[in-house]
């Protein structure tokens, strides 16, 4: 049996056996009854772009790939009106075209004339709640975990969505999503990251930002400088491989170069070695 073949079967077994833990252990909802928390809203339609039930496995496929996902970005920038040249910032003319083509046949897209689109479902402020809905469907369909996104909660003090809550194990999950690029990142994103974390107390959190551009030259530095505001000790930012970062030994800093799933595994094995030093 080939190498990758043998890592299918194992990551097939481990999304069976976390369906089993997830089937006999306290689901999301009573995790976060034990901090005193109750899901107000979760999980808003507005601005979500995804096409009828037919389409969604293919549009969810799609998803998987970082040219699509800036493709769609650029899509909801012009979508009153564009032409595929609007559309190519990382893709070929050819590729974008295909892209296009994909939409209109999912009903995402109609052309007015021979040389422009528009999107069918608009408006669509961002391309944040869909990223969320992806997110969470990673979880649900290549994790086999229970998770939300989109969350609110009555009368919390920081406020706010919390992009994506997952149970993992017995362990409760808060991502952060971001999909604006590192330049437009401040200061009171990662505050209002680490405000929320200290409000819900989950057991692992991941900063996520969905770019394949260094996170160590802006974003490692904000946390840093955060880090060190709101702690004499500030925990300790190490570099785990490539864009992965861990923040001493419940947080992680993610972005998407190579795979999102890939990613969030390698946080998850690092999160769960027995070997590793107690938070």
């Amino acid at each position: 049996m080939k190498e990758s073949e043998i890592i299918d079967k194992l990551r097939r077994e481990i999304k069976r056996l976390r369906t089993v833990i997830s089937a006999t252990s306290p689901d999301l909802q009573s995790l976060l009854k034990t901090r005193g928390l109750t899901i107000y809203k979760s999980q808003p339609p507005q601005d979500l772009l995804l096409p009828d039930v037919p389409h969604i496995d293919s549009f969810y496929s799609r998803l998987l790939h970082y040219s699509f996902r800036i493709f769609l970005r650029d899509v909801i920038k012009h979508q009153q009106q564009f032409s595929v040249s609007q559309v190519t910032r990382y893709t070929s003319p050819a590729v974008a075209e295909q892209y296009v083509a994909y939409m209109k046949e999912i009903g995402l897209l109609d052309q007015p004339d021979n040389h422009t689109f528009r999107l069918v479902r608009r408006p669509i402020r961002s391309f944040g709640a869909t990223l969320e809905w992806l997110l969470a469907e990673i979880f649900k369909r290549e994790l086999g975990v229970e998770a939300v996104w989109g969350v609110k909660f009555r009368g919390q003090g920081v406020g706010g969505d919390y992009d994506i809550l997952a149970k993992i194990n017995c362990s409760l999950l808060y991502m952060e999503i971001k999909s604006s690029p590192p330049k437009q990142m401040l200061a009171n994103h990662i505050a209002a990251f680490l405000d929320r974390i200290n409000d819900l107390h989950p057991t692992i959190s991941i900063f996520f930002m969905d770019t394949e551009l260094r996170m160590k030259d802006k974003i490692v530095p904000m946390f840093e400088e955060e880090l060190s505001r709101r702690n004499t000790q500030p925990p300790e930012i190490r570099r785990m491989e490539n864009e992965l970062f861990a923040v001493g030994n419940t947080m992680f800093i993610m972005n998407s170069s190579g795979t999102i799933r890939g990613n969030i595994e390698k946080i998850l094995i690092e999160f769960f070695n027995p070997d590793r030093q107690n938070p």
